[in-house]
């Protein structure tokens, strides 16, 4: 019979394998991770049409983005099953990702939002560019940035990992450290 704590939630999951919901989660939580802003654009609303609305932005704090390859140069991104970004990436390809700074936690915060508003009003104040390769945002002050095109998606129980070939890579601030997010809440080195 699977251990469950005393004080876990009556509504904690707990799987075959005999580990709930609640401390994989607190498990995982030890494990410090950068904290990344994915973007994309979506599709003009017609296609054929060059005078057609361009497509929204739309943006996504993330926390599980790895490297994965230097040849071919490969990243990966999880996303949860279902979600706005996971459904964009389905039909979009191109897709870019801003490494944030210790200074950028309130851009991360935002982003992370749940019942948030539009991300066009998101993006409103955020200085950013646009990629040459994805016509995504790419965020000004980030450590770093990648522009992606998808490559491979797999589903992966309720998430789906996205991996993507890294188009172009760029340092444009060497100012500050990373952003990490660990034990449920954003922190720095030091």
């Amino acid at each position: 019979m699977p251990k469950t704590s005393p004080a876990a939630p009556a509504a904690s999951v707990v799987h075959a394998e005999g580990v709930s919901n609640d401390e994989f989660r607190a498990a995982m939580s030890r494990l410090a991770g950068g904290v990344v802003l994915v973007t994309a654009q979506e599709p003009p609303l017609d296609p054929d049409d060059p005078s057609a609305p361009r497509g929204e932005d739309v943006g996504m704090t993330a926390t599980a983005f790895v490297s994965v390859s230097l040849e071919p140069p490969l990243v990966m991104v999880s996303l949860r099953a279902g979600s706005r970004m996971d459904d964009l990436l389905d039909e979009q390809p191109l897709w870019a990702v801003s490494v944030l700074s210790e200074s950028q936690r309130h851009i991360a915060g935002r982003f992370a939002m749940k019942g948030r508003i539009s991300d066009r009003l998101l993006f409103e104040d955020i200085p950013y560019v646009r990629g040459a390769a994805t016509g995504s945002p790419l965020v000004g002050g980030a450590l770093a940035t990648l522009e992606c095109r998808t490559e491979q998606r797999v589903a992966a129980g309720d998430h789906t990992l996205v991996i993507g070939r890294v188009l172009t890579a760029g340092v444009p601030s060497t100012e500050g450290g990373p952003l990490l997010y660990f034990r449920g809440r954003y922190r720095q080195l030091g």
